[in-house]
């Protein structure tokens, strides 16, 4: 099995969504983001509001700023639990590889508009 890095900070962190779309609770690490900062994205998709129990979700743009810091939670997952991660998150994401504080490359989901 391949195992890809996936840095979550918002709905991908809460097990109700992890067992929806995993079918399994996920373990995973501290960590954070350098150079991007966040904001929230209203959601319009009703199953995925249904899933996270939220209308409004965090999302993260790229600032390049030394000074903005997302923390959050870097997860092992399997390539095809990536791709159902990819049918959850609404078209105002996109995934994109970076580099963590860690020094862990990793899969986030930033704003469709960013980097």
């Amino acid at each position: 099995m391949n195992i890809e890095k996936l840095f979550s900070y918002g709905t991908l962190r809460y097990e109700a969504v992890q067992l929806s779309n995993f079918g399994r609770k996920l373990e995973g690490e501290v960590d954070s983001l350098p150079g991007f900062g966040m904001s929230k994205v209203k959601i319009k998709d009703s199953s995925v509001i249904a899933t996270s129990g939220e209308e409004e979700h965090p999302i993260i743009t790229y600032t390049g700023r030394s000074t903005d810091n997302v923390a959050g939670m870097v997860f092992d997952v399997s390539t095809e639990e990536l791709e159902k991660a990819d049918s959850y998150e609404v078209a105002d994401y996109k995934r994109v590889k970076v580099k963590l504080a860690s020094g862990i490359s990793a899969w986030v989901y930033v704003h469709v508009e960013s980097i």
